[in-house]
C-alpha cells in the first residue's frame, strides 16, 4: 500500500484518511491551522461553550457508516446523539409561531393546519411527497455515486416533480425554489418556511432551481440531530478515529504546492522551509483557490468550482438564566421584508440586511454553559461572503432574536462576534464562503468539481469538492474518494 498525503483536516478530510488508513494505506495530514475540524470549531469563555460552525447534523447515516467501515466502536460509542425534537420552531413576520415535530409528517401537517390555518399543512405535505421524488431521483448520482462524465445531464433536468400552473392562457411549471413556494404552497409563511432552507446553506430562492426541494426533505426523513456536548463533539471523535487508525497529523503546517513529476501528482511542497514530502497520492480538503487552481474535472468539460457562495454572521450569547422548559432546540425568525433581505444578499449592492431572518439555537446542554442558572445561546445569519460587520448589523441581529428569546437584552451577560473574515481564517475559504450541497439542474451552477482532478493522483475532498458542502455531504466525499483510490475509476458509489 501507498503513502498519501491529505491536505488539510477538515471533516471531509479526516473521513477520507479514515477510511484509506483502514485499507492499508500509510496516511499523513497537513494542517495549516494548529487544530482539526475545519469549520467545525469550538469557542470557549467563563465555562460556556458553544459551536461556531453547524449546530446540527443532518443524515447521522453517513457518520455511522463512516465509523463502522473504521472501526469496532460504533458512532454512538463515541458521540452521544439526540433526536431535536420539535425539529424546529419558527416565527413569522405576521407574529404566527409554529413548531414542528421531528421526522412526523402526520405531525407536522397538524402543527401547520393549526397555526396557518386548515390546508396549510396538506399543501407542505403534498410537497414534502414531491421533494420525496426529486430526492430518490437525485440521491445516487448527487450524493451517493462520483460524479458523473457526462454530468451536464444533472445540469439539463431538475428532478422535482413541478405541479401545473395555470395563468390565463399559459400552463407553466415551477423552475425555481420561489416558484414553488408560491405556485404550490401559497401561503407567504409556507413560502418562507421552504426559502429558510435555501438561505441557510446561502441560496437565493429566486435564482435556486426547484430541487432544492431536498433539502426540507432530508430534515424531514432523516431526523434532525444533536451531538451532546455540541458538534465539536463529532469532530473529536472522527479525529480519534484517524488517531487509532494510525493517521499521522501535522498541524500549523500549510502547504505551498501539490508537487507533480511525470505527469502526476508526486508529494507537497511545505510553506514553511520549502521541504518536499513524497506521496504516491494526494488528497486535498481544501478551498479551491491556490492549490486547486486549475486541477478540474478529467475530461473534455470541466464544472467550475460554485461561484457565488454567501457566509456566516454569527453571534455567540452568554445569557443570565436557566434555559426555559419546553424550548425549542433550534427556532427561525423570519425577515420582515423578504425583498430587501434577498437583494441586500445577492443583489448588485450587497450587505448584512437590515431585518436579516435569523437561525436561533438553543440546544439545553449542561456541558455548554458553566450551571444551570445560565444559557448558551448561538445567532447565525447569511450574509454576503467578505461582508462587512458594523456595530448597527449587530443590533438588529439581537433586536431579531428577541422575537424568540424574551428579555434577551436584559438577560445578556456578553456576546461574541464570529464573521466573515473568521470563517477565511479557520477554513482558507476566499472571504469566509460557506460552499452549498451538489443541486441538478440550474446549468450545473450548483454542482461542485469532481473527486477525480486532470492531475493523476490527486483528489478532492470536502465541501467544495462533488458532493458539496454540509456535515452529510463532506463525510461523503470521503467515502467517495477512499472509493475511488481502493476500487480504481471502476468504483461506482457508496452502498
Amino acid at each position: 500500500m501507498g503513502r498519501i498525503v491529505v491536505i488539510g483536516a477538515g471533516m471531509g478530510a479526516m473521513a477520507t484518511a479514515a477510511r484509506l488508513a483502514v485499507a492499508g494505506h500509510r496516511v499523513v495530514v497537513f494542517e495549516r491551522t494548529e487544530t482539526y475540524g475545519g469549520a467545525v470549531r469550538r469557542f470557549e469563555r467563563d465555562g460556556f461553550a458553544f459551536d461556531t460552525g453547524p449546530g446540527l447534523l443532518p443524515v447521522p447515516a453517513v457518520y455511522r457508516d463512516l465509523f463502522v467501515k473504521t472501526g469496532k466502536r460504533p458512532l454512538e460509542e463515541c458521540v452521544e446523539l439526540v433526536q431535536v425534537d420539535p425539529a424546529g420552531a419558527h416565527v413569522f413576520a405576521d407574529g404566527t409561531r409554529v413548531s414542528l415535530p421531528n421526522a412526523s409528517r402526520a405531525g407536522v401537517v397538524s402543527a401547520l393546519d393549526e397555526a396557518l390555518g386548515d390546508g396549510a399543512g396538506a399543501r407542505w405535505g403534498d410537497f414534502l411527497v414531491r421533494a420525496r421524488d426529486a430526492w430518490d431521483r437525485a440521491r445516487r448520482p448527487l450524493l451517493e455515486e462520483p460524479l458523473w462524465p457526462d454530468w451536464a445531464v444533472l445540469a439539463e433536468r431538475d428532478p422535482y416533480p413541478s405541479m401545473p400552473h395555470k395563468k390565463l392562457l399559459r400552463t407553466r411549471r415551477a423552475g425555481t425554489l420561489a416558484e414553488v413556494a408560491a405556485w404550490e404552497l401559497r401561503d407567504a409563511r409556507l413560502r418562507a418556511l421552504l426559502e429558510s432552507h435555501a438561505l441557510a446553506y446561502g441560496l437565493d430562492p429566486r435564482t435556486t432551481p426547484a430541487s432544492a426541494a431536498v433539502l426540507p426533505y432530508m430534515d424531514h426523513a432523516f431526523g434532525t440531530w444533536y451531538v451532546r456536548g455540541g458538534i465539536r463533539e463529532l469532530a473529536r471523535a472522527v479525529y480519534e478515529r484517524c488517531l487509532e487508525r494510525r493517521v499521522e497529523f501535522r498541524f500549523g503546517t500549510p502547504v505551498a504546492r501539490i508537487v507533480e513529476k511525470d505527469g502526476r501528482a508526486a508529494g507537497v511542497e511545505l510553506s514553511a522551509d520549502g521541504a518536499f514530502e513524497e506521496a504516491d497520492l494526494v488528497v486535498a480538503g481544501v478551498a479551491p483557490e491556490g492549490l486547486l487552481a486549475g486541477a478540474g474535472l478529467r475530461g473534455p468539460d470541466e464544472v467550475p468550482p460554485q461561484s457565488g457562495a454567501a457566509s456566516r454572521l454569527t453571534l455567540l450569547l452568554a445569557l443570565r438564566g436557566a434555559r426555559p422548559a419546553g424550548t425549542a432546540h433550534r427556532t427561525v425568525v423570519h425577515s420582515a421584508d423578504r425583498e430587501e433581505e434577498l437583494d441586500r444578499l445577492f443583489g448588485e449592492r450587497p450587505g448584512v440586511p437590515e431585518e436579516p431572518t435569523v437561525v436561533v439555537t438553543r440546544p439545553g446542554d449542561p456541558a455548554l454553559v458553566p450551571d444551570a442558572e445560565h444559557e448558551a445561546v448561538t445567532l447565525t445569519v447569511t450574509v454576503p461572503s467578505g461582508a462587512r460587520v458594523s456595530g448597527m448589523d449587530v443590533e438588529r441581529v439581537l433586536e431579531a432574536a428577541g422575537r424568540a428569546v424574551p428579555g434577551l437584552g436584559d438577560r445578556l451577560l456578553w456576546h461574541e462576534v464570529r464573521t466573515p473574515a473568521d470563517i477565511a481564517e479557520e477554513t482558507g475559504a476566499r472571504d469566509g464562503a460557506v460552499p452549498a450541497p451538489a443541486l441538478a439542474a440550474a446549468e450545473g451552477r450548483l454542482l461542485h468539481p469532481s473527486n477525480t482532478t486532470r492531475i493523476p493522483g490527486l483528489f478532492a475532498a470536502g465541501g467544495w469538492a462533488h458532493p458539496g458542502g454540509g456535515l452529510p455531504h463532506a463525510g461523503m466525499s470521503g467515502a467517495l474518494v477512499a472509493g475511488l483510490i481502493v476500487e480504481g475509476p471502476d468504483f461506482r458509489g457508496s452502498q
